[in-house]
């Protein structure tokens, strides 16, 4: 069967103008990989960072049997499952989404990827796939152009020892990676990374890919520089789209008394929070969970939620994904509860937060972040 690439959608994720569900990459890379994975056998394709099903529906669509596939995104995988059902894939066409791990790639051929714009990421999945994978594995990933670097190519070179680059179609290229080492060169530290932040006195753990990486941005810097005096009479807090965590173990380690529950769609994301909560010694108070936004939680249940907001889907700037955590907050806050938010002030957020949350006052502003706290009305 051929698959019908319109047909795929982004739901639950946002959708709108500009934010399709697959693009020429996608096409590029089934193309490249068509007799690669003609000749795999059941469960030796893999696939890497598939947005929205496209790759692993598309290579399910030329004859792959019991295909596996991580998506970093809660959103993503739900939306691999609901493309799967919209198209009529069944049996062992169904692909099968699996935590990252070595039990991912293991015995894997052919391995599809869309190529991350973190080079750290595509550091840590290179890494996991050259490890574990058959020894005649193939990488087959590709991207647009205006978002890949020369860099890509050596980060798989570090991993590989054969990197082959396809000619450009429609904006697109192809990477394909061959020949595996057992280790990479030159050696690097592990995945997670760990580094010390003295000004904060914390350790911070980072997945390849996740928001700041082991470092700590300077919105969350402002905001962090704020929140001693947050609702402090409440015992627990959430830190909404946790990224590596850094809020919540600031917050438990501020305040001994307070359990904090972290949130995030990430799995990289939450894995790296565990890792920071782990390492300051505080995951005894901190809770951490992948989910869309706070799901997990009931309504009216906090009094006090913390947000350092992302503003881009994928590569487009788009407000639809912060208003959908504003709105998250708004329904999980306790009435007289507050959200404590930090965001690029050109943003110009306050009228969202006044409308969406309640009544919003400024608490800090430097020359490019504000720091917000918006109550939930009575």
């Amino acid at each position: 069967m051929s698959l019908d690439f319109e047909l795929l959608r982004r739901a639950p994720d946002v959708e709108g103008h500009g934010l399709e569900a697959s693009d020429a990459a996608d096409r590029l890379i089934l193309d490249e990989a068509a007799e690669a994975i003609a000749a795999a056998g059941s469960g030796e394709v893999v696939v890497l960072d598939d947005a929205y099903g496209a790759l692993a529906l598309g290579a399910a669509a030329l004859g792959a049997t019991g295909v596996r596939v991580h998506q970093d995104l809660a959103t993503g995988e739900r939306a691999l499952t609901r493309n799967a059902v919209r198209l009529g894939f069944t049996g062992e066409r169904v692909p099968l989404s699996l935590p990252l791990s070595p039990e991912l790639v293991r015995g894997a051929r052919v391995v599809l990827m869309r190529l991350p714009r973190s080079l750290d990421r595509l550091d840590e999945l290179a890494g996991l796939v050259a490890g574990h994978a058959a020894s005649d594995v193939r990488i087959v990933a590709g991207g647009r152009l205006k978002h890949m670097s020369l860099a890509m190519n050596d980060v798989l070179a570090a991993w590989f020892d054969r990197v082959d680059v396809s000619h450009a179609r429609q904006k697109s290229r192809v990477l394909t990676a061959s020949a595996p080492r057992a280790q990479r060169r030159p050696p690097a530290p592990a995945w997670p990374r760990v580094q010390r932040e003295e000004s904060l006195g914390l350790e911070v753990a980072a997945h390849g890919g996740v928001f700041a990486g082991s470092s700590v941005d300077i919105g969350t810097r402002l905001l962090l520089g704020t929140l001693e005096g947050a609702v402090p009479d409440a015992a627990t807090a959430v830190d909404l789209a946790c990224g590596t965590g850094v809020i919540a173990a600031w917050l438990a380690r501020a305040r001994p008394d307070l359990r904090v529950t972290a949130t995030d769609r990430s799995a990289s994301a939450a894995a790296s929070a565990r890792a920071t909560a782990a390492a300051n010694g505080v995951a005894d108070r901190v809770h951490v969970t992948q989910a869309d936004g706070l799901e997990l939680l009931p309504a009216a249940s906090e009094r006090l939620v913390v947000l350092n907001p992302p503003f881009h889907s994928d590569a487009a700037l788009h407000t639809g994904i912060a208003e959908h955590l504003f709105a998250d907050a708004a329904r999980v806050l306790a009435p007289g509860g507050e959200l404590w938010c930090v965001w690029n002030s050109h943003l110009r957020y306050r009228p969202a937060l006044e409308r969406i949350v309640g009544p919003t006052r400024q608490v800090a502003r430097d020359p490019k972040f504000t720091v917000t706290a918006s109550r939930r009305a009575r």
